[in-house]
């Protein structure tokens, strides 16, 4: 499926609206959640040519990483360090435009600029974060977190 993918031109919205009947169609029916999140993260990175996209779990008392796409990455975080702790402590999504400005940003590669983390609920209670990251500073905006959480709806946790 993945070599069928029609990644689009376009503005912000539309490669999203394009993408999400997509993403959806890749993982309907398989019931890993790895794999799931792999190629979730995999669809995304082709269309929008992300710096970094990737998963954390909760497992015990920090995220752990999982799947993603980019460079190599942080593999655990405690609960309120970094955007990825600080979203999981306030349960909320978070949007930053400089991340040299975020305070105790975890920096796993100097190239990132800007990120967005967005929770993941499950039963009421985070579960872990989507964390996407830009080489472009004030690159996410609330289109990103609409289409995000709905992607995050897509996906069976």
């Amino acid at each position: 499926m993945a070599e069928d993918l029609n990644i689009i031109k376009g503005d912000k919205a539309s490669k999203y609206q394009s993408l999400i009947p997509q993403i959806e169609a890749l993982i309907s029916g398989e019931t890993d959640l790895i794999a799931n999140l792999g190629n979730v993260c995999a669809a995304l990175k082709e269309q929008f040519k992300w710096f970094w996209v990737g998963f954390y779990l909760v497992q015990k008392h920090e995220l752990v990483l999982s799947a993603f796409q980019g460079p190599v990455a942080c593999t655990r975080i405690k609960k309120g360090n970094g955007v990825c702790g600080a979203c999981w402590q306030k349960e909320e999504t978070l949007i930053v435009a400089d991340v040299d400005k975020f305070p105790g940003h975890i920096a796993c590669s100097s190239l990132s600029k800007s990120e967005i983390v967005v929770p993941i609920f499950k039963n009421g209670e985070v579960i872990g974060v989507m964390d996407v990251d830009s080489e472009q500073l004030d690159y996410f905006d609330e289109t990103d977190q609409q289409y995000l959480e709905q992607v995050l709806g897509l996906i069976k946790f």
